[in-house]
């Protein structure tokens, strides 16, 4: 029993992901186990390879800033995902030069529901500059904190770093 309300706790409700490398640098490091509320934007349901249509229980709003986690719109196999703040939702004019530019309220995107995601670290180029805009359907949730880090070339209990401990974002 205890066993299933866990596994409904994870798949429902929360999830841990673990930061792998510096690319999320200086705001997460490697190790840092981040919580993702799930239900941040309501539960995601159906969608490619089910049998119902892809739909939100109680749909909240995403919002400008807001730390999300997503699957790579790159990977079809749904097996990657990534974290980074959302800068542009959908309405707002991105204009990207020198710096990136946000116009709220004038559309640009010739789709409803696409967000534009830009990375956390300066030296991580994985975002909507690399591949456009990010469907609503792939965002899986707000990272909420970080639960804890542990370094992986250390032993299990050796290897917590007490100041990354239930950090809230």
């Amino acid at each position: 029993m205890a066993f299933l309300l866990t596994l409904a706790f994870r798949a429902l409700a929360f999830t841990l992901y673990t930061v792998e490398g510096t690319g999320l640098a200086p705001q997460f490091r490697a190790g840092d186990r981040l919580l993702v509320n799930r239900w941040s934007y309501g539960l995601r349901t159906g969608g490619e390879g089910s049998l119902f249509p892809y739909g939100r229980i109680l749909k909240r709003d995403i919002s400008r800033g807001d730390i999300v986690a997503f699957n790579d719109p790159r990977d079809s196999t749904g097996a990657t995902v990534l974290i980074c703040r959302c800068r542009a939702l959908p309405g707002d004019t991105v204009r990207m030069g020198g710096s990136l530019d946000v116009v709220p309220g004038v559309y640009n995107c010739d789709k409803i529901d696409y967000f534009y995601l830009e990375a956390l670290g300066k030296n991580n180029p994985t975002d909507s500059r690399i591949f456009g805009y990010v469907p609503e359907n792939l965002i899986i949730g707000r990272v909420c904190m970080v639960a804890y880090n542990h370094r992986g070339d250390s032993t299990f209990l050796n290897g917590f770093d007490t100041d990354r401990c239930f950090l809230w974002q």
